[in-house]
């Protein structure tokens, strides 16, 4: 809703198409299930194989071999009892999965498989009691909806001969999605959600006892924790120009994380604010601060 409503601000919103990923949890736990017991579970379809893709970060477990056909695997086979429970699955390369064979996974020297195999399902969960709710949050602006499958948006894309990103997904989505022309070379920005900070006073041990001090001034010296800065220290031996976001003191002394790492003890005056704090962070596909990278296109994507 918040990126809805800022894009309101600069170009009129006509409709919205939304991908709502489904897992039905109880074939997942129970592939056997069926007749009035599967009628009773929480939905009648489900992507196996888009969630494991996603759990196994759409890489062969085995090799970490990424950009090319992955199998549905069995990290104990079928022929050793091994069941077509999501526990019991993974995704692999075809290289890695005849060279398994018949192995179980810690026998193909990969013991810590299955162990991660076994994480619990609470990911998909989470996805199943919310698929529904961006729609009907974005419904009440007034634009038309249309609800997608995950399916459907791997077919768009593959039928376009375009590779697996997330960016490329979004454009992919829904009946629009079929047609879309996309520069590869274009520079992705990467916006992710990193909140407003904590509403604690300050922070508890296990025990619940106050293990800091309580909370100082959000603002020092017209900077606050979380906005993006340049620093620019021309002498002693903090000398260089910084990018990234700033931790305020109050002293006066902040530190500036980078994309190489924390630089510490940088005075307040050397800093200026790119951009304020907002509840998230931007960088570009190669991990460089928003704008750090090549001003120009900053410049042209604003525009």
């Amino acid at each position: 809703m918040t990126w809805a409503l800022r894009f309101q601000r600069f170009t009129p919103l006509m409709s919205a198409t939304i991908e709502t990923v489904r897992f039905d949890m109880q074939a997942m736990v129970n592939p056997e299930i069926s007749g009035v017991e599967y009628q009773q579970g929480t939905l009648a379809g489900y992507e196996i194989k888009e969630y494991l893709l996603e759990k196994w970060g759409r890489q062969c477990a085995y090799c970490k071999a990424k950009g090319i056909p992955l199998q549905v695997e069995h990290n104990i086979p079928r022929s050793r009892g091994g069941t077509k429970r999501v526990s019991n699955l993974t995704v692999a390369c075809e290289a890695c999965n005849q060279s398994k064979n018949n192995l179980t996974a810690a026998e193909f020297g990969h013991p810590n498989i299955q162990k991660q195999a076994l994480r619990p399902l609470k990911d998909a969960a989470a996805v199943n009691a919310t698929r529904y709710a961006i729609g009907a949050a974005l419904k009440t602006l007034g634009l038309p909806i249309s609800l997608w499958t995950g399916g459907r948006t791997k077919f768009n894309r593959t039928q376009q001969g375009y590779p697996k990103a997330h960016w490329i997904d979004a454009a992919c989505v829904g009946e629009s999605g079929n047609q879309v022309k996309l520069d590869l070379r274009m520079q992705v920005w990467q916006v992710k959600a990193t909140g407003h900070g904590s509403r604690q006073m300050c922070r508890m041990d296990r025990f619940g006892f106050p293990r800091t001090s309580a909370k100082t001034a959000r603002v020092v010296k017209g900077f606050r924790t979380g906005d993006i800065v340049r620093a620019v220290v021309h002498y002693g031996k903090m000398t260089g120009t910084y990018y990234g976001k700033v931790a305020v003191r109050a002293s006066g002394s902040f530190n500036v994380s980078t994309t190489v790492g924390v630089v510490q003890g940088i005075s307040h005056k050397h800093c200026s604010v790119l951009h304020r704090a907002d509840g998230y962070s931007y960088l570009s596909k190669t991990g460089a601060p928003l704008g750090f990278e090549k001003p120009s296109i900053r410049a042209q994507e604003i525009s």
